[in-house]
């Protein structure tokens, strides 16, 4: 009974403080509490839920009985909407805080809500097409948990167990397998959507027996701007048990990007990832997979009482020292999830003290819909201002002078450098030329540490870089860009025609309305 006593007496001390100083004022100024006793179990709590849900259903195979009558009833809605007079614009109706961007969009107030509850893994193909055939809200923790037990995995695997297939395909995906197979809607193989009249169709790449190849390469980085996703093709390859992962620190800018650059265009590299830690200071890690591991040598990177992974590379750096290990697949995949990269650091300073990781560990990371649902409208406007979160990517060739301009536009470290192939196809986001172009996501998430720094006139001044160098900015974050500008970045004119070729002008609104801070405001 005593320590039932201890925490109801914790409990109400806390509910008292809370009453003195506010909500609002806890959730600002030590929101590190109201995370720590609250957010963290009920993020452990929805894990179990999906997971147990998931296996459940999976070994019910009830999934595929139930999809077509839920694409059935997605028609349904649609049509209605339709019979209703077409009044308002559609949109699905998961609530904004759910998303893993950070941004809440406010359409989901005034548009039409059409339900789309297609969260299953719908059938694994290892023998004949080696696909796998999931709904849209399929996370990438479900998919890893699934094809990895059965020896399979996805080419490209992004890493945070919260991204769903359907944000990685109409937004987009990358990993660090990316300069091999592309980014996520490279793996992609088929679509299933509902269209803006309530029909159903499927569209595949060009080949001899393609469908609606057209709006196959329309659909990614469209945000919903189409149909309504119902279901995906991916392609899936054998998986090995480790990845053998090699630390390379590496010191001085042109090094840093000459020695990306080549392990980039490297075959054998099966993964190719690099953490900048200040200008002229990085670690550069190549991997393989493989089925064995030398001896000593193994790191469980995963679980829940190591280090975080970022902090755990930057020891190479540190000790100047590079160093291999064995770290299991899904283990890597995942590697910085626990930390949401580096995000968790400002939010609980202490947690990856191993204290803390021994003890509360096992709860982290919080689900990032959480901490947007909990966020309040001061501590959304104090992140707009004083917080970025982008990824941007630009041509490999352009690296230098990229990284230079981060330095001296927002100055966030680490930043994180992933490379990937980018095919030369119809759609929003193609290379300048003819011919497949090998490019970087250059990720930036913390606190700027350049002097005045202002959101808006800054992130302008880095998407004018970015279009500059015929790159493009992940569509997730803050865009500043007026509409011109936002055509000029990306290709619109397979866009266009499907959407008046489809009915779509009076259905949804254009991706740049939909994500743009310059047309939501």
């Amino acid at each position: 009974m005593e320590p039932a006593v201890s925490l109801a007496v914790c409990a109400l001390l806390f509910l008292l403080w809370v009453r003195v100083k506010g909500l609002e004022f806890v959730l600002i100024h030590q929101r590190w509490v109201f995370v720590c006793l609250f957010l963290l179990p009920l993020s452990l709590i929805f894990d179990i839920y999906y997971y147990v849900r998931a296996w459940v259903v999976f070994k019910l195979s009830s999934a595929p009985r139930l999809h077509e009558q839920r694409v059935r009833d997605i028609q349904k809605q649609v049509r209605e909407w339709k019979e209703q007079g077409s009044k308002t614009f559609m949109c699905t109706g998961r609530p904004g805080w759910l998303t893993v961007s950070l941004r809440v969009g406010k359409y989901k107030k005034t548009h039409k809500n059409i339900m789309i509850n297609l969260m299953d893994i719908l059938e694994v193909d290892t023998k004949k097409q080696q696909i796998v055939r999931v709904e849209p809200l399929v996370t990438m923790g479900q998919v890893t948990a699934l094809l990895t037990s059965i020896g399979w995995t996805l080419p490209v695997l992004p890493e945070l167990d919260d991204l769903t297939v359907g944000g990685l395909i109409m937004g987009t995906g990358i990993e660090s397998s990316s300069h091999k197979y592309g980014l996520f809607q490279h793996i992609c193989t088929a679509y299933e959507l509902v269209l803006a009249d309530g029909s159903f169709v499927r569209c595949t790449p060009v080949s001899s027996e393609s469908e609606n190849s057209d709006l196959f390469y329309a659909v990614p980085w469209s945000c919903g701007t189409l149909g309504f996703l119902v279901a995906a093709e991916i392609r899936i390859i054998p998986a090995k048990k480790y990845v053998k992962l090699r630390f390379e620190p590496v010191c001085g800018l042109e090094a840093i990007c000459d020695r990306f650059t080549r392990e980039s265009q490297r075959q054998e590299n099966h993964f190719v990832e690099g953490l900048l830690y200040s200008l002229e200071e990085a670690v550069i890690m190549t991997g393989v997979m493989t089925d064995e591991a030398e001896p000593g040598k193994l790191n469980s990177i995963g679980n829940y009482y190591k280090p975080w992974f970022f902090k755990h590379v930057e020891n190479y750096l540190k000790t100047k020292r590079e160093g291999l290990e064995y770290i299991p697949l899904r283990h890597y995949y995942h590697r910085h999830t626990r930390s949401i990269f580096w995000e968790l650091q400002d939010i609980i300073p202490f947690g990856n003290n191993p204290v803390f990781r021994y003890l509360f560990g096992w709860m982290v990371p919080p689900k990032i819909s959480l901490l947007k649902l909990t966020q309040g409208e001061t501590l959304r406007k104090l992140y707009e201002q004083h917080h970025v979160v982008q990824d941007m990517l630009v041509p490999m060739k352009c690296l230098p002078q990229a990284l230079h301009t981060f330095h001296s536009d927002i100055h966030v470290y680490p930043i994180w450098l992933c490379p990937f192939i980018l095919p030369s196809q119809p759609g929003l986001v193609h290379p300048k030329g003819n011919e497949a172009e090998l490019y970087v996501d250059i990720g930036a998430y913390g606190e700027p540490r350049v002097k005045h720094f202002e959101a808006r006139s800054c992130m302008r001044q880095l998407e004018k870089f970015v279009r500059s160098v015929h790159g493009f900015q992940m569509l997730y974050a803050d865009c500043y860009m007026d509409r011109e500008e936002f055509w000029e970045m990306f290709d619109g004119s397979l866009y266009h025609r499907l959407r008046k070729q489809l009915g779509c002008q009076d259905a949804f609104p254009e991706v740049y309305d939909k994500i743009c801070k310059a047309a939501r405001h």
